[in-house]
């Protein structure tokens, strides 16, 4: 691999030994120490001062991106001194579970890396010094489950990396006690992260303006598809009933897998995409990562190929009666056909596919978590307008409701890091806007103080479905929805400034496959 990918990749080490496969880094936990931080900067300063240009332009740009990226993350904004989540992503063993390697193997990494738990914490708790009191609060669960399964039993190692992770906890649980109040990055550190992952220049204003105006098309759109459904009555009627009619805790897995099983066949009938084989399959989410409701594990690029896993989140036997009857409503009938059609197919799941054949380190290695996410979520959309359950309007009222929920995210990202609102107004608005029940709104809304760029969902199917409509335009008769979407994942990943590669040369383009 080039020196400039690697010394990327060295920064990434959690992220790119999941999603891109590179087992190089099994058993490693990447030092984040402040120290350490400095030490990979500066290694990747001097790979990209170094290194020659990459042939392809392209990739050479999308690299380009993801080195200014990492040193706006780490250099200029620290986050590593303000996000536990970026340490609590280093400290993960579940990546182990999957079957990408012979069990013996994936054991032997696994213990290599417990053995380094004590030293990542010591270099957790040595960064973590700007830790908002709500974002503490906001992964205090998170941080807890790490260490789910794991017995004292074992062993003496361990027992050490048990006695590292409470260090941990009882950190972040005493900044969620005394820490700082106020989560907000600020405006302008808002936009530098995001346009800085995305290879473009940001305006917040204008994007919290195209965010009002997509939640009016949606609104309207939901407001249809309930007319549709019942013209008797309103959709303030409506919606809550429809919530209402959810499998029970125990059944959310196994709708689930019945729903994946159904979009993947849909996905294959229409030729969606250009490869839908592999073994999806769905289960729990582990302990550490239920502060989603559901997400996609994919076999990643690097590795033989072995089963996905679709991860849902039911409410837990210890939560109380109403706030597990509220989380349930987020796998209501309604939404969850919406919610697997964006991790299965076409989605995430489909997406992974792809990437298994993308024809260089870069598009195989880097992603964009906002092309990622934007392909999800304008796979929904695109399966409406293809037919997808085509005579049953709760399909359209389910996109209708998760887009609501991914354009109101984008506008509390803003609000809430610009101080235009604080989480109690973040959830106030995923209640009103999204229609979503408490429990799941003040979820939502936390899990902005945190995740700051997850308005990425909106931000990306609104770039997705711009350029469908200009390759519409350009390739005139010669364009295809087949066609674009093969063009298009033939870029791997790649960072919205980016996105034209995919219209060059007209329909018969294949963008470097």
């Amino acid at each position: 691999m080039d020196n400039r990918i690697r010394s990327v990749c060295d920064l990434m080490v959690p992220v790119v030994r999941e999603m891109a496969g590179l087992h190089e880094y099994d058993g490693t936990v990447q030092d984040l120490s402040p120290d350490g931080v400095r030490r990979g900067l500066d290694a990747l300063a001097r790979a990209r001062r170094d290194g020659e240009p990459l042939a392809d332009p392209q990739d050479e740009a999308h690299l380009t991106v993801f080195e200014d990226a990492l040193h706006v993350q780490f250099g200029e904004l620290e986050l590593h001194r303000r996000d536990p989540y970026v340490h609590l992503s280093n400290l993960e063993l579940t990546a182990y579970d999957r079957e990408y390697a012979p069990q013996e193997e994936r054991a032997a990494a696994r213990r290599r890396h417990l053995a380094q738990w004590p030293d990542a914490v010591d270099a957790a708790i040595a960064s973590l010094d700007r830790v908002s009191a709500v974002v503490a609060a906001a992964l205090l669960r998170a941080v807890q489950g790490l260490a789910a399964g794991l017995d004292p039993a074992e062993g003496a190692e361990t027992r050490s990396a048990l006695a590292a992770h409470q260090r941990l906890v009882a950190h972040v649980a005493r900044v969620a006690e005394t820490g700082d109040p106020d989560p907000r990055l600020g405006g302008a550190a808002l936009a530098r992260l995001m346009g800085s992952q995305e290879g473009v220049e940001v305006d917040l204003s204008a994007l919290a303006a195209t965010a009002e105006r997509e939640r009016e098309r949606l609104s309207g759109l939901l407001e249809e598809a309930c007319r549709a459904y019942d013209p008797k009555r309103t959709t303030a009627e409506l919606v809550p009933e429809l919530l209402a009619d959810h499998p029970d805790a125990d059944g959310v897995v196994p709708e689930a897998a019945r729903l994946a099983d159904e979009v993947i066949a849909f996905t294959r009938e229409r030729s969606l995409v250009p490869y839908t084989d592999g073994e999806c399959l769905v289960g729990p989410a582990p302990a550490s990562r239920r502060w989603s409701s559901a997400m996609m594990t994919w076999a990643a690029p690097y590795e033989a190929d072995a089963p996905s896993w679709y991860h849902i989140t039911p409410p837990q036997p210890d939560w109380p009666e109403r706030e597990r009857e509220e989380w349930l409503t987020i796998f209501s009938r309604t939404s969850l056909p919406a919610i697997t059609v964006h991790e299965v197919a076409p989605g995430h799941f489909a997406h992974g596919r792809a990437l298994r054949h993308a024809p260089t380190d870069v598009r195989r290695a880097l992603h964009s978590l906002s092309f990622c996410e934007g392909w999800a979520h304008y796979a929904e959309e695109m399966c409406l307008e293809e037919g997808f359950r085509e005579g049953d309007p709760r399909f359209a009222i389910g996109v209708a409701l998760e887009a609501l929920v991914r354009v109101t995210r984008l506008t509390c990202a803003i609000g809430l890091h610009t101080g235009a609102m604080d989480v109690a107004e973040a959830t106030e608005r995923f209640v009103c806007d999204a229609r979503l029940a408490r429990a799941a709104a003040a979820s939502e809304a936390r899990r902005g103080t945190f995740d700051a760029a997850y308005g990425r969902y909106t931000w990306g199917k609104l770039e997705l479905m711009r350029l469908r409509e200009r390759a519409r335009k350009e390739w005139g008769s010669g364009y295809s929805l087949a066609g674009f979407h093969s063009a298009l994942l033939a870029l791997g990943s790649p960072p919205l400034g980016l996105l034209e590669r995919a219209l060059a040369g007209g329909p018969s383009a294949r963008a470097g496959q």
